[in-house]
């Protein structure tokens, strides 16, 4: 299976055959030159954006999306600092690329301005309205982690808001993944962080077994020979791998624009990819034991280390989405039945047996003297 170029339009792949009515309510796409390079493709969308700016209404919706934006940041700058402070965490080091992602993503995605519906107002007024009474409702029992959460909501809302459901249909999947640049709750981190230790603890041993050394799982420590203890620490666990890996998936599941069914297959399969290439780094730093105890140390706090898992897991996925293409084979590929010519059909015909009925045709009967009647 081939992912499509940056430069197709957005949304998944779609049969050739499309009713009227459908094409009358979507938006225009804009797309640009077949050989359109990344760069070049980025520099074309913001000379767009700048030349439909000068359109009032166009206008209206990004100053209103900036002005709104500004207020939101500013009511949630208490809990911004605690967002930014948890980007220091190993764990979450990934956090200030998101919101730069999102950013590009929204300028790659972007459609021009839309008439704005009554409905789409209340609505985004709604989820305004209900992502303040969630606030209340946190700051009430001193939940920071939720309070941090509405901000997801209140944005999506802005852009209802300000741009109507013809904006939200681009601008949803940027603004929800504005999700993963917020840390997981505490309790949620207590409850992931130990059985991701013993399950990976007890996957390193079983290969290990498996490869011929002398592995011992006592607990979350791998007792390697009679000189060796290899101790899986909350570090080890696996959750920054875990984290990263599924928003790279939603990323891939965003951009790449494919089937429902393929999409659902990623999603499905981040986590177990992401946890079982996390143990095949532990089952690494194991074997480099046998060399020196320095090494399998070194190797496994290494940001090469890191790279390396995160890009097993990747090809784990490429990999698994080649092989799903060939298990099945979307509509706009299947062959097309071929209907027998009369020709055909006769010279087909076997003695003493009726002969084929062609269809547009009636139903014929064996003659007695060899013919067809």
């Amino acid at each position: 299976m081939q992912l499509p170029s940056p430069i197709l339009p957005i949304g998944p792949r779609e049969p050739a055959a499309r009713s009227a009515a459908a094409t009358l309510t979507e938006l225009p796409v804009r797309q640009g030159p077949a050989d359109e390079g990344f760069v070049a493709g980025f520099r074309r969308r913001l000379q767009e954006f700048l030349v439909d700016l000068r359109d009032p209404r166009e206008a209206t919706a990004w100053a209103t999306i900036a002005l709104v934006t500004g207020l939101l940041i500013y009511s949630y700058w208490p809990g911004m600092l605690n967002v930014h402070s948890s980007w220091s965490n190993p764990q979450y080091q990934h956090g200030w690329v998101v919101p730069v992602i999102n950013l590009l993503l929204l300028l790659w995605r972007r459609q021009p301005v839309s008439t704005v519906t009554t409905s789409a107002r209340l609505t985004g007024f709604a989820l305004l309205a209900g992502s303040l009474v969630l606030r209340i409702i946190a700051a009430n029992y001193r939940i920071i982690t939720v309070d941090m959460y509405t901000f997801v909501p209140a944005l999506a809302g802005v852009f209802l808001l300000a741009g109507g459901w013809g904006m939200f249909r681009w601008a949803w999947a940027p603004v929800a993944l504005t999700i993963f640049m917020f840390p997981l709750p505490d309790e949620a981190q207590r409850y992931i962080t130990g059985p991701l230790q013993t399950f990976n603890t007890t996957v390193a041993a079983f290969i290990l077994q498996t490869l011929g050394f002398d592995a011992i799982q006592e607990g979350n420590l791998i007792r390697l020979g009679q000189e060796h203890v290899m101790n899986v620490v909350d570090a080890c666990a696996g959750l920054k791998m875990l984290t990263i890996f599924v928003w790279l998936c939603a990323l891939v599941i965003v951009v790449a624009g494919l089937q429902w069914w393929e999409n659902l297959v990623i999603a499905i399969s981040a986590i177990p990819i992401a946890i079982m290439a996390n143990a095949l780094r532990i089952t690494a730093a194991g074997m480099l034991y046998s060399v020196s105890p320095t090494w399998a140390e070194g190797f496994h706090d290494s940001t090469p280390a890191a790279l390396l898992m995160m890009g097993l897991a990747v090809g784990f996925i490429l990999l698994e989405m080649k092989l799903l293409s060939y298990v099945i084979v979307s509509e706009e590929f299947s062959p097309t039945a071929v209907i027998p010519k009369p020709a055909a059909a006769s010279a087909a015909r076997i003695s003493g047996f009726s002969a084929i009925q062609v269809p547009g045709s009636g139903p014929r009967r064996a003659d007695p003297g060899g013919g067809v009647s």
